[in-house]
């Protein structure tokens, strides 16, 4: 037996074993007297007919012994009884739930509860947990309308409400009900953000299926974007990577999809092989071999790269980083010369690249100051990166914020935002000891 339905059982139970005062007009009077005037009787009576079948001194013994058998006799004799009074009719579904609960009867178990809680007699310190349990109950049996209905309820009249609220959004969900979760989980998100707490994970992931089911495209992204942020994953980054950069309208692929390979390789663990294979290429055109090289060198650590394109293209990229290391200095003065900060740009990106972080900041920076760049914020996004890789985390992040172009690079720079704030950061930067 589950953990959970021990749990359920132990509230149950002591729920039956607060029995109802049964006063028996039959017994409260010594033999020979008359029965007391009605208007002197304290509380709701049951006959003497019906004490005898549901007398709690007989029925616990019987339930120990477990005689299932003679209990529902006696509960469905009583239940025969003529005319019963609402407070007899309660007593019986008492008898009735103490019965279900020890013989396993969820539906028998069920009827009862519901009796029980909607009958005027019911201890309003009960009511609780017995909402709860059968709301838990219907969510055994896979009733997860009747489950939602229950814990509505609850939410509506116990005074701690916020215990239902996560189960509630599950039933939902679980219903197909997806418009009435996304209603009910975003002010629990927003108040979750709001006191500085992070929202839990199966609510964003409910938000995200229930907007998924109602192809609500932003609200998805938005929930989407929430997981990387307090639960990143390498499924949830490559999802967010795909909507909200490549399938960006306005994205501009042959300028910046180097940069949008850049960023995956920071933010996950593993790329996909072709992943890997796209950014060494890239990078190679670009002229950043020793970024490819890395790459390449990354692929083959994760075991997926192998194969003879990819040891080739390793030993191209080998080559031209070794080359690249020898020559680069000879460039510095060119680069210093030219009309436009484009050299200076590239030269600074190739020295980070080879992990002299701040060599390369600085001619990063001159290139960015000298300006005539086709793209500045490009140029801006690379600055942020090698902050990144040198550790200056709260540059870096000030740097991407200044980042505001489109084609993709304000998209890119929000989401280096984003996985540099992460207290993990970022798995796959190589950032410099401090």
């Amino acid at each position: 037996m589950s953990q959970f339905r021990l749990a359920r059982l132990a509230v149950l139970l002591a729920a039956v074993g607060l029995a109802p005062a049964l006063t028996n007009t039959a017994l409260a009077q010594k033999k020979g007297d008359k029965p007391a005037p009605a208007a002197e009787q304290k509380g709701p009576t049951v006959r003497p007919e019906l004490y005898k079948l549901v007398d709690p001194a007989q029925i616990k013994p019987l339930v120990d012994a477990k005689n299932f058998t003679e209990v529902e006799n006696r509960t469905t004799q009583a239940a025969a009884l003529p005319n019963l009074t609402p407070y007899e009719t309660y007593v019986i579904h008492r008898t009735k739930l103490q019965l279900a609960v020890s013989s396993n009867n969820d539906a028998l178990t069920i009827s009862s509860l519901e009796a029980i809680i909607n009958s005027e007699f019911a201890p309003a310190a009960e009511k609780d947990n017995l909402m709860l349990a059968l709301a838990n109950l219907y969510d055994t049996a896979k009733n997860y309308p009747k489950e939602a209905e229950w814990l509505k309820r609850y939410m509506k009249e116990s005074a701690t409400p916020e215990k239902a609220r996560s189960n509630l959004i599950r039933a939902l969900y679980l219903s197909g009900d997806y418009a009435s979760t996304k209603t009910e989980v975003l002010p629990v998100i927003a108040e979750s953000e709001k006191s500085g707490v992070a929202p839990t994970d199966q609510d964003l992931r409910l938000l995200a299926s229930s907007a998924s089911k109602l192809k609500d495209d932003a609200t998805y992204l938005a929930a989407m974007e929430k997981l990387v942020a307090f639960y990143p994953t390498d499924d949830y980054w490559t999802d967010v990577i795909n909507r909200g950069i490549q399938r960006r309208p306005g994205f501009d692929g042959n300028a910046h999809l180097i940069e949008v390979y850049r960023f995956e390789f920071a933010a996950v663990k593993k790329m996909a092989p072709e992943d890997y294979m796209n950014l060494a290429e890239l990078a190679l055109q670009v002229g950043s071999p020793t970024e490819a090289k890395q790459a390449l060198d990354a692929g083959f650590a994760a075991g997926v790269l192998s194969d003879a394109k990819a040891r080739q293209l390793r030993d191209k990229a080998n080559k031209s980083a070794a080359d690249d290391a020898k020559n680069i200095a000879s460039g510095e003065a060119s680069a210093a010369k030219s009309k436009n900060g484009a050299g200076l740009v590239n030269i600074g990106w190739a020295y980070v690249t080879m992990g002299q972080y701040d060599k390369g900041i600085n001619f990063i920076e001159q290139g960015i100051a000298k300006g005539s760049l086709k793209q500045p914020d490009e140029a801006k996004l690379r600055l942020g990166m090698a902050l990144a890789k040198a550790g200056r985390k709260d540059d870096a992040i000030k740097t991407f914020q200044t980042v505001k172009a489109g084609g993709g690079l304000s998209d890119l720079a929000k989401y280096w935002i984003v996985l540099l704030n992460h207290p993990t950061g970022a798995p796959g930067l190589q950032v410099a000891a401090q």
